[in-house]
């Protein structure tokens, strides 16, 4: 007999499952071409469980159901809230491009974007292997049929082949690691995993051997270098809108099952993940900064810059274990919740100006598309210019004070390594600006190609001016988003 708080800890999983089946089945009888029903009737789900997901983030105790495959805890319950809402204003931004390019014929771009919601939600409550795994997969098969929506786009296509065959190996690699610390330890609890493992009685040369592959296949998820390949070709060659599907919400779900795999159930074995990160880090860094200045397609750039900045945030996770201590592991964990948050926050108002400035037949993806837009529309060039200097760090946006919370955090460590580390990222964050500050350039000081102002629906309008006034915001006051993520991962930690 299931007890009511295995009930409780997956009623917005259950909610976003129910309507997702719901609104597919109501979407069969609309011939409206713009999904207008399918669309308000989505949008209402998505805030009905962000809301529900806020309310259980409030409460700081961990709860555990299904004999303790699923956990709900404050971090899960907010990063649910946060991937919501992201899908929301993606849903919102990339409806009229999606309606031009003949992609709402039906309304499988709603559905499955719901679909991909729930399997990030099983990956962000899953406190074990199996279930985890079940949902990366659920994301990942319902990401591949959206690259794929466009069947007449012969560069979608191949897009949706590379994601698929790179996808795959990297849900052998990370299944192969899974299965090897289930022959360690004998446990897919992550709980379970964790005291055999700090118990030393199960042999370590099997357990560095399982981890290679996990952080392998981690490392293929996020897109981090070297195993970021399929990184750039997706963006570039995935519609818009999707490429924003892919590249903001899953990310909040990424981390969560780094947090739940590595921190959760493998931290005994921190010091030789941690060094693995600090590669992956380093790489991610150099290739991303370095790759992005020679881009002059707009999307394959923020794919590199995407690379790079998965690198930031993989230099928080490596400072929470210092000598066998955990005394910082808050402070960095907390770190990196806050950059991947307000990496997302940031993700959302650059893609949403290219998928504004995107007409039928035309995909505004060039760099050089973008030349003039300040004279064109004031605000969208503002909005854009916002999103760039926070993406490059520049005070006193919200992406600044990510970067220094990351680096605090290294810094706080007190290992001469990791104080090396933070001054290799702050001169990588130095490169980076170049490539961030050219499009500010080109959209301020490049006569413009067109002389057509710059028209948006109201929703479409009203969402980006709040996108980039959150990034200006919480760029002043960035406390109460650090308090939240901070006392967030405290709770999760202690539960």
């Amino acid at each position: 007999m299931i007890d009511k708080l295995s009930w409780m800890t997956i009623y917005p999983e259950l909610v976003l499952l129910v309507m997702a089946c719901i609104i597919a089945l109501v979407d069969l009888s609309t011939t409206d071409t713009h999904r207008t029903r399918t669309y308000v009737l989505t949008l209402a789900t998505l805030a009905v469980v962000a809301v529900l997901s806020g309310m259980q983030a409030t409460d700081p105790k961990s709860y555990y159901g299904f004999g303790g495959m699923v956990v709900s805890d404050p971090m899960g319950n907010w990063l649910k809230c946060f991937a919501s809402v992201a899908l929301m204003v993606t849903l919102v931004y990339g409806r009229p491009y999606a309606a031009d390019r003949g992609m709402l014929r039906g309304g499988e771009m709603f559905t499955l974007s719901m679909f991909a919601l729930l399997g990030m939600f099983v990956m962000i409550s899953g406190s074990n292997f199996l279930l985890i795994y079940l949902g990366l997969e659920l994301l990942t098969l319902s990401s591949y049929a959206l690259v794929a929506l466009r069947r007449d786009n012969a560069v979608a296509s191949e897009a949706a082949m590379k994601y698929f065959v790179l996808g795959a190996m990297a849900s052998g690699f990370l299944l192969y690691g899974l299965s090897m610390m289930y022959g360690a330890t004998g446990s897919l609890d992550t709980n379970e995993v964790f005291k055999a493992i700090a118990s030393r009685k199960v042999n370590h040369q099997v357990l560095v051997f399982g981890l290679v592959f996990i952080v392998a296949g981690l490392a293929f998820k996020i897109g981090a270098a070297p195993f970021h390949m399929w990184v750039p070709d997706v963006y570039q060659g995935a519609p818009t809108a999707v490429t924003l599907l892919i590249g903001a919400a899953p990310e909040l779900a990424a981390f969560a099952i780094i947090i739940r795999l590595l921190v959760e159930g493998l931290l005994p074995l921190a010091i030789d993940w941690q060094q693995m990160l600090a590669l992956l880090a380093i790489g991610s860094l150099l290739v991303g900064n370095l790759a992005a200045i020679a881009q002059t397609n707009l999307k394959r750039m923020l794919a590199y810059s995407t690379i790079a900045q998965m690198g930031f945030m993989l230099l928080g996770l490596i400072a929470g274990v210092v000598n066998n201590n955990t005394y910082n592991a808050q402070f960095a964990y907390s770190a990196s919740m806050f950059y991947i948050v307000t990496y997302v926050l940031t993700t959302l108002a650059s893609f949403g100006i290219i998928l504004l400035l995107a007409r039928e037949g035309f995909e505004s993806e060039e760099i050089t598309d973008l030349a003039g837009l300040n004279q064109r529309s004031p605000l969208y060039a503002g909005v854009m210019a916002i999103a760039m200097f926070s993406l490059a760090g520049i005070p006193p946006l919200v992406g600044f004070y990510a970067k220094l919370a990351v680096l605090q955090a290294l810094i706080a460590s007190g290992q001469g390594l990791y104080i090396a580390l933070a001054v290799f990222a702050v001169v990588m964050s130095l490169i980076g600006a170049f490539y961030y500050i050219r499009v500010v350039k080109v959209m301020y000081f490049d006569a413009p190609v067109t002389a057509t102002t710059v028209s948006a629906p109201r929703d479409v309008r009203t969402v980006l001016t709040l996108n980039g006034a959150l990034i200006l915001i919480l760029g002043i006051v960035p406390g109460g988003l650090m308090t939240l993520c901070a006392e967030a991962i405290v709770a999760t930690l202690a539960g």
